[in-house]
């Protein structure tokens, strides 16, 4: 009689669990969340100071350190919200939910990274640490408190990308202009009520099972909301582009020109929450070709005129 598998290659099971464990641990801290930590790297690129490797330097640590920090938070969370995650059609299969990760290695991960990133901020700046600092205590405040409060709780999701663009501005040691800062915020603003929207319609009646705060929305509401934010959007970018320090900087009407990615960027994104019915804004940026694209061409463009490489 041929002995059981498990007994028979003892070595190919401890190999599996490790590289289930791994794969775990890996989905528990979001790599693909990372993208929302471009944001940091705005003040960088409208700086003027792209070429310029102390500027790189610092903006590189700052965008690791934001990376850690929100990865973190990502750990802490869902050791909080392991319960109301089971009753989500997706999240269930998180890494603490499932057990493929257990809740000492969780806390260990979350300890580990949360001061790696403290110690980094620190060595970029005061300023920078700050920036950290208060974005762990308004994830605190959201957890405890601002989740649960209608409209506040997308102000705060859109307040934590407005810390990422203030975090990036004090690592590269310039002062961020207000039309940038409201660029920001108002498209925080719009991802997530439309993620809130799509929340809603994947949920359906059991949305407040897993988020009571949803049964205060509605589809038709955040629909109007959408709609007002694009405008607002598109209002502050192209003032951003004529009124601002690097626009005047830039000279000319260049800078307003990128507008055009902008808009067909927020556009493409809106077709695609009430067609496609995706609301997750970076699976849905990761995953469309024609926001990738928007994006990439937003961000040549600007350097093009910003840097004058001719």
């Amino acid at each position: 009689m041929e002995p059981p598998l498990a007994a028979a290659h003892p070595d190919a099971t401890t190999s599996h669990t490790a590289v289930t464990r791994t794969r775990g641990l890996v989905k528990l801290v979001r790599p693909n969340q990372w993208v929302k930590n471009f944001f940091v790297l705005a003040a960088l690129l409208f700086s003027g100071k792209a070429l310029e490797w102390p500027a790189q330097r610092a903006a590189a640590l700052a965008f690791v350190a934001f990376c850690l920090v929100a990865s973190s938070v990502y750990v802490i969370n869902d050791l909080i919200d392991r319960d109301a995650d089971r009753a989500h059609p997706s999240k269930r299969f998180r890494p603490l939910v499932t057990g493929a990760v257990s809740v000492p290695a969780a806390v260990v991960l979350a300890a580990i990274m949360l001061s790696a990133s403290l110690l980094i901020a620190w060595s970029v700046g005061l300023p920078l640490l700050a920036c950290l600092v208060t974005y762990l205590l308004l994830n605190a405040l959201y957890s405890l408190w601002l989740k649960h409060v209608v409209i506040l709780d997308v102000f705060a999701i859109s307040a934590f990308f407005v810390l990422r663009l203030l975090g990036g501005a004090a690592a590269v040691g310039v002062r961020p202009s207000v039309w940038l800062v409201l660029c920001g915020g108002l498209l925080a603003l719009y991802l997530g009520f439309a993620k809130r929207r799509h929340e809603l319609v994947l949920l359906g009646d059991a949305s407040a099972d897993h988020r009571a705060v949803l049964s205060r929305y509605s589809i038709p509401f955040l629909d109007q909301l959408s709609v007002v934010l694009l405008a607002v959007i598109i209002v502050s970018y192209i003032m951003y582009t004529l009124e601002s320090d690097t626009a005047r900087l830039v000279g000319g009407e260049r800078l307003s020109y990128s507008t055009v990615f902008v808009l067909y960027g927020v556009i493409r994104y809106l077709y695609l929450v009430n067609r496609r019915l995706d609301g997750n804004p970076t699976d849905t940026l990761l995953t469309d070709k024609g926001l990738l694209a928007a994006c990439a061409l937003w961000a040549v463009y600007c350097a093009a005129v910003l840097y004058r490489p001719w």
